[in-house]
């Protein structure tokens, strides 16, 4: 069958939207495992891995890796996904009490922290793909993640864009959510994440190269 035929695109779509079903079902199913607060964090890191391996065409038996990853993980994902659930936890009960007040400094605290939340959300797209493309410290990946939120600010819109419509979606037809909405959205975030990493880390090789000798590197996700 040509690669380029339709048959062979139609099976390369219905291929992935099943690979996508069976990843939503399995980062449930391990999210639930670890009950939720200490399962989201390795289920999103090993579907993330899963995902630069498809991307990359590297694939291995997906249920396997997905396990394999969600234990190796556990305990480095979690250092990762817990302090940020505890900021968006902090930055909700703030939120919810200042956008009570009618006062003019309460309702622009509660718009500060608004800002700063959906900048915490650009971030966290970007924390986990990195961490399966990155060997980094642990303490650097939020840092680091942040540092290329803000720096590309068309492609955290585009990943915000994509996660709200992820959630509308949602929230508008729940029968998504136990098949595709988790599913859907990590690959398609990761897909692009990888994306926009490999057209970073080309730029900065580009401007080593042409940079001179004794000049300092740049970093490779900055």
């Amino acid at each position: 069958m040509p690669s380029g035929s339709f048959n062979a695109r139609a099976y390369s779509f219905f291929d992935t939207l099943l690979w996508i079903a069976c990843l939503n079902l399995l980062w449930i199913f391990f999210a639930l495992a670890g009950a939720g607060i200490l399962g989201a964090g390795p289920a999103t890191a090993a579907a993330h891995i899963a995902i630069r391996k498809r991307v990359r065409g590297n694939e291995a038996p997906l249920a396997r890796s997905f396990a394999s990853h969600y234990f190796s993980n556990f305990g480095r994902a979690n250092a990762i996904a817990l302090p940020v659930m505890g900021v968006a936890v902090v930055l909700a009960m703030n939120w919810n009490y200042f956008s009570r007040s009618g006062d003019v400094i309460s309702q622009l605290v509660a718009a500060g922290i608004f800002v700063v939340a959906i900048f915490l959300a650009g971030a966290a797209c970007y924390l986990f793909p990195m961490y399966a493309r990155y060997e980094l410290p642990l303490a650097q990946y939020l840092l680091t993640s942040s540092r290329f939120a803000f720096r590309h600010l068309a492609g955290t819109v585009i990943l915000l864009f994509i996660s709200a419509a992820a959630f509308y979606a949602s929230s508008t037809i729940p029968g998504l959510i136990p098949f595709f909405s988790v599913g859907a959205w990590l690959f398609v975030t990761g897909w692009l994440c990888d994306r926009f990493f490999s057209a970073n880390d080309e730029s900065v090789a580009t401007a080593e190269a042409a940079a001179p000798d004794d000049a300092v590197p740049v970093a490779s996700v900055a």
